[in-house]
């Protein structure tokens, strides 16, 4: 995937072809690009994520949000209420955003969640190697994991380029399991905090999902703080996410939504 990743930016930046392999193979730039570890930002995720977000508005009364997403990448996702969301029962977002996202409901989001318009505050991300895609470096390698012919979700991720170049998260480079304790530590007690993940603690061994949890856990005593995040809804189910919600103080996890890996289907559960 690397090797591919390579030959798809120097295609990309008009230094190689496609269709002559030898030539690509001998480019002096190759052995630097193929060995950049693989990064991947879905922006179609924030399509499955923003029901879950707008339902924890409605269960909190929350108007405003600061938010913390595990793994963020180029921060695409952190940007979710920047983007206009296209639903059976309604659309939710500006007119104006540069990126619209819809896809398929098995089971319809209610239309009284699209209602609600919480805000929000501030937006961080952590990740091992952030992608800064306001530098043409950063937006290459982003889109040199895009396979050719994946042209909807490359169109996707141009647009969420320029809405980070508009607005830049702030992004954290390091261990999650490390940063995260501290980064709830300064976190506003008047402010809902919402923590959120959508691929990255599949990467994390079993000690370090423990040590995630517990950081929540011993945050959540104050209160005012939310995770959302994907996992298999059941042991034996394969093939796409549940996505998970867990409010402190709560009644412990709940699983409000099945959904696509990259965001093509909802089925909502609540």
């Amino acid at each position: 995937m690397r090797l591919l990743g390579g030959w798809h930016a120097l295609v990309l930046s008009d230094r190689a072809s496609w269709h002559d392999l030898d030539a690509a193979l001998e480019h002096p730039e190759l052995p630097r690009l193929a060995a950049r570890p693989i990064q991947t930002n879905e922006v179609g995720r924030s399509w499955t994520l923003l029901p879950c977000f707008l339902e924890l508005a409605r269960r909190t009364g929350a108007e405003t949000f600061d938010l913390s997403e595990l793994g963020s990448s180029a921060g695409f996702n952190l940007l979710w209420d920047r983007y206009r969301h296209t639903y059976e029962a309604g659309t939710w977002g500006s007119a104006d955003a540069l990126l619209e996202l819809d896809g398929v409901e098995r089971t319809a989001v209610p239309a009284e969640l699209l209602e609600l318009e919480p805000r929000v505050r501030h937006r961080v991300g952590i990740d091992l190697d952030p992608v800064d895609v306001t530098s043409e470096e950063g937006a290459l390698r982003l889109r040199s994991f895009i396979w050719p012919g994946q042209e909807g979700r490359l169109e996707r991720l141009d647009r969420a380029i320029e809405a980070v170049r508009r607005e830049p998260p702030r992004l954290l480079c390091g261990d999650l399991v490390e940063l995260l304790p501290g980064l709830l530590a300064e976190r506003d007690p008047d402010v809902l905090t919402v923590v959120f993940q959508t691929a990255v603690l599949g990467y994390l061994h079993d000690d370090g999902w423990d040590r995630v949890q517990g950081s929540l856990a011993t945050a959540g005593r104050d209160g005012s703080l939310a995770f959302v995040w994907t996992a298999r809804p059941a042991e034996d189910v394969h093939g796409y996410w549940g996505l998970w919600l867990e409010l402190w103080p709560g009644n412990g996890p709940e699983l409000l939504a099945h959904a696509d890996f990259h965001g093509a289907w909802l089925e909502w559960l609540v």
